[in-house]
């Protein structure tokens, strides 16, 4: 933040010792017209500005958005996966997986879901399910019984893939865009509106209602890329329907449907 600070300080002190440079040149005239060509170049620049940072600040939220809901599918495929696989384990044992992914679950989609939306985290409570399913399908004596030896391998495997999208899933919750990013888009933003103010024009009468009504679209604009800059909260936010779907299809899988 303090190199932007000190990028933006320099150009400000360019144009000042431009401005003091070009006074002494002949040929130059003054230009203290709102409509001249310092206000025009000024707000072409601000208003090109403004559309790069609002862009930026849409797109990359949204691309995130995108891949946080597709790695979330990809986590619900594997507990299914996880799922079946554990049930060609001994009796005891499938339950006992089989009803530990029922219960991480169960938590992702209720408890964790709320914590990420508020909280930019993970359950360690998950982590802990996790780590003990895996514990668990490590330690299983599988003997001499190759078929059961392949199913040890196929679930580790699945509890590994499980762990890898929630892992991602947790790198998703803490991302946002740079605190730079906004605080331009904002500022630009800002203005943009205030420009023909500051160039020395008294709007009157009609001309202030596309100025309103520009004014009022750019801060729309400038909340949108504020309110979807987290994952899942906000109006693009990830919702928990991926593990609500796999939760019935668990349930289904149990009832033998």
């Amino acid at each position: 933040m303090i190199v932007y600070c000190a990028a933006a300080a320099c150009a400000v002190a360019v144009v000042i010792v431009a401005s003091r440079l070009v006074r002494r040149v002949r040929g130059t005239i003054d230009d203290p017209d709102p409509d001249g060509p310092t206000a025009s170049h000024s707000g072409a620049m601000l208003s090109a500005l403004f559309l790069l940072a609002f862009a930026i600040a849409i797109v990359v939220p949204w691309t995130t958005a995108d891949a946080a809901r597709a790695n979330a599918y990809a986590e619900t495929q594997a507990i299914t996966e996880a799922y079946w696989t554990a049930g060609r384990l001994p009796a005891s044992d499938a339950g006992y997986v089989q009803d530990g992914l029922r219960e991480y679950v169960e938590q992702v989609r209720g408890p964790e879901w709320r914590l990420m939306r508020d909280g930019r985290r993970l359950s360690p409570r998950g982590w802990r399910q996790l780590d003990d399913l895996r514990r668990h399908v490590t330690a299983l004596d599988t003997g001499d019984d190759d078929e059961l030896k392949e199913a040890r391998g196929t679930l580790l495997a699945h509890l590994g893939e499980i762990s890898s999208a929630r892992r991602q899933r947790a790198n998703d919750a803490r991302t946002t865009p740079p605190a730079g990013l906004l605080a331009v888009t904002v500022v630009t933003g800002t203005a943009v509106v205030l420009l023909p103010f500051m160039a020395g024009a008294r709007p009157r009468g009609m001309t202030l209602v596309p100025l309103a009504l520009m004014a009022g679209l750019l801060a729309a604009g400038a909340y949108l890329t504020i309110d979807i800059s987290h994952v899942f909260s906000g109006a693009l936010a990830v919702g928990p329907e991926a593990f609500t779907a796999v939760d019935g299809e668990l349930r289904r899988i149990a009832g033998g449907g």
